[in-house]
């Protein structure tokens, strides 16, 4: 440890005693992009104990241009995969799990138990408040961030503070935010807002926030190119249906398959209701009389005239090649056969 480590141990803020306690912490890394890959890598290094990286996509090679840990021998590979392999590398005495998931509903609420953190690496607002909710619920600190064009905000979100529901007591209506894809991003703002998260995790892990009467929420919004800094306090919201009356609505959903639209991105990705773990070169072996296939042990990829269906492990899958959700629905009913 002492080799290792030695220059946070040396640090005041940590010591020895704090580089004990993250070696002994776990956090829940949700999205393995931009801001996700820099999470990872940095906690990798600093030497949390325990780093699970939840992500349902596989890289791509325009995500080369922002997502540090990857590199052109990883497109075609699930993310979290890709990134487990890479943090695994930097730091083999450490625990780095890949779960390969599209976190919903279903599995958001076991998918992020027994971390110390949430860290916040997704790429839209519902999953977010999904998130909320179930931090919120079990008392779990997370650290909400996005970034976007040449800006970026962040902010932690503790335990009987104010929420992300505080913040935004309502979704906004889908194409209503700009996006990477319609607004493109600024590599440099991803590792900066990734290195101050990083950085707010391991202030939590380490226990600077423990005195919860002294801390407030605040909003942190930052400009790479213009190099301007605002915080902005975020009060607790007496009406707040999440941290005050307890209505974790997000968690309620009826038990059907879920379809979402990949903004940018021409695809949808459809989750069936009820995953179950496939044998995905048996379903190759069936598909390859039809079109062309390529198989992994977590993905099969199956391109059929314009389209294009990547199919995991669980059942899901991501359609290329619509935007429309019941065509989408139309092709994986057709080859994948539910």
């Amino acid at each position: 440890m002492q080799s290792r480590y030695s220059r946070q141990i040396i640090l005041n803020n940590i010591k020895e005693e704090g580089q004990k306690k993250l070696l002994n912490s776990s956090v829940a890394v949700v999205g393995c992009g931009a801001l996700g890959t820099v999470v990872t890598n940095n906690l990798a290094r600093a030497g949390v104990g325990k780093i699970n990286i939840i992500d349902r996509d596989f890289v791509e090679l325009n995500n080369l241009q922002r997502q540090m840990l990857f590199d052109e021998n990883d497109v075609g590979e699930p993310k979290a995969l890709a990134a487990a392999k890479k943090a695994s590398a930097i730091n083999s005495e450490i625990e780095v799990v890949p779960l390969i998931k599209d976190l919903n509903h279903t599995n958001v609420e076991e998918l992020l138990s027994g971390v110390d953190v949430v860290l916040d690496g997704t790429d839209n607002i519902q999953t977010r408040m999904l998130v909320n909710d179930v931090c919120v619920k079990n008392r779990v600190p997370w650290v909400y961030t996005g970034a976007i064009g040449t800006s970026g905000m962040m902010m932690k979100i503790l335990p009987d503070k104010a929420c992300l529901r505080c913040l935004y007591p309502g979704v906004p209506k889908p194409g209503s935010l700009p996006t990477c894809d319609t607004m493109g991003v600024l590599n440099t703002i991803t590792v900066i807002m990734g290195s101050m998260e990083s950085t707010e995790a391991l202030k939590i892990l380490l226990g600077k926030y423990d005195d919860l009467e002294d801390t407030k929420s605040e909003l942190i919004v930052y400009d790479g190119w213009n190099n301007s800094y605002d915080g902005i306090t975020v009060k607790k919201n007496d009406n707040c249906g999440c941290c005050v009356d307890e209505d974790f609505e997000y968690l309620k959903s009826e038990e059907r398959e879920i379809i979402t639209s990949l903004c940018g991105r021409n695809a949808i990705q459809i989750t069936p209701a009820d995953p179950k773990e496939m044998s995905l070169r048996e379903l190759a072996s069936k598909l390859e009389k039809l079109g062309d296939v390529r198989c992994a042990d977590f993905i099969m990829i199956f391109k059929i005239g314009e389209f294009e269906i990547s199919v995991f492990k669980d059942g899901r899958a991501i359609v290329k090649g619509t935007n429309d959700k019941k065509v989408a629905r139309s092709i994986y009913a057709r080859y994948i056969g539910t």
